[in-house]
């Protein structure tokens, strides 16, 4: 079928390089990928490094500029793109207790602890999940911000059998990795660290924590004291994780002190650091990567001072597998 042109109008071919050259710069753009609608994520390589640092009494160390920090990968000091002094991304918090036949005593005092530590960690922006374990791991609600229906959760944990530490870590990890890579992921712990009944181990757990990005604070409840009336391989695993993830480990020696270790941690979430970097050299896909976070100020722990710095200490490149 012919379409002629308007009488007096000549064709003209002006349009066809401009056809071509759109083209190029579509094919030269930066790959985008379609996420939820109406949004598009850029792929970038920026690493982004939570780091808390505390005084020798763990009390949080605020207002330290971006000159007092170096950042490592593969011992290569990288330069810091992104810093800032207390970072205001939101919160994604998995908060998990331990059901367990052995924590039955404890249970009750528990509930209502995590209780009044939603009220306080929940602000606007932030989102919380509520899971408990015993033989098996439960997400009681989904992440969000209501804090009435977050408690009302807690309070209704019933005691369970055996202690799923392991599956709990894994299970919790891998929930906040699937939310959004520009909020932070929090995974805190109430357990008595004892572990019976879990399919994951401790390998997989340690490696779905730094998967995930995803800080772990654990507070341990010992219905023993002693260590010789107790198992504490379950502990060391716990510490070990909990190193590697960036987080902070807490021994209560009674139950009274839960309230003040929950807004210890509340208090750390609010006075982060945030740095970001490009790595250099470029890292190779399927590959683990170590950082290293040092803060130059003469109060460090290298100086034998004050300062104690804790961050997740590596991370998974794309495509590296279990």
């Amino acid at each position: 079928m012919k379409i002629d042109s308007p009488p007096g109008h000549r064709p003209t071919l002006v349009a066809l390089p401009l056809i071509f050259l759109s083209l190029v710069a579509l094919a030269q753009a930066p790959s985008r990928t379609p996420t939820e609608k109406g949004r598009i994520r850029v792929e970038v390589n920026l690493v982004n490094v939570i780091a808390s640092v505390a005084d020798k009494k763990g009390r949080p160390v605020p207002d330290l500029p971006k000159e007092e920090f170096e950042i490592y990968e593969e011992g290569v000091r990288q330069k810091i793109e992104v810093f800032e002094a207390e970072t205001r991304q939101p919160l994604d918090l998995a908060l998990m207790i331990d059901s367990s036949l052995s924590t039955g005593k404890e249970l009750a005092f528990e509930r209502e602890a995590a209780a009044r530590f939603i009220r306080q960690v929940v602000r606007p922006g932030d989102r919380l999940a509520v899971f408990e374990f015993s033989d098996a791991v439960t997400q009681l609600t989904e992440f969000s911000p209501d804090v009435p229906l977050l408690q009302s959760a807690v309070r209704h944990i019933e005691e369970g059998a055996g202690t799923a530490l392991y599956d709990a870590i894994l299970l919790g990890s891998r929930a906040l990795g699937s939310r959004a890579a520009d909020r932070r992921r929090v995974l805190v712990l109430v357990t008595d660290a004892g572990e019976t009944t879990s399919r994951a181990d401790f390998e997989a757990a340690r490696r779905a924590t730094l998967r995930a990005q995803a800080m772990l604070y654990t507070i341990v409840i010992r219905p023993v004291k002693s260590e010789s009336g107790r198992n504490t391989a379950g502990e060391h695993a716990i510490e070990t994780i909990t190193d590697t993830a960036g987080g902070a480990l807490y021994f209560p020696d009674n139950l009274t002190e839960l309230d003040a270790i929950f807004d210890r941690i509340d208090r750390e979430l609010r006075t982060q650091y945030r740095l970001g970097y490009y790595p250099e050299p470029k890292p190779l896909d399927r590959s683990f990567r170590r950082i290293e976070v040092r803060v130059k100020s003469p109060g460090t722990v290298e100086a034998k001072g004050e300062y104690i710095v804790r961050y997740r200490k590596g991370y998974f490149t794309a495509g590296a597998l279990d």
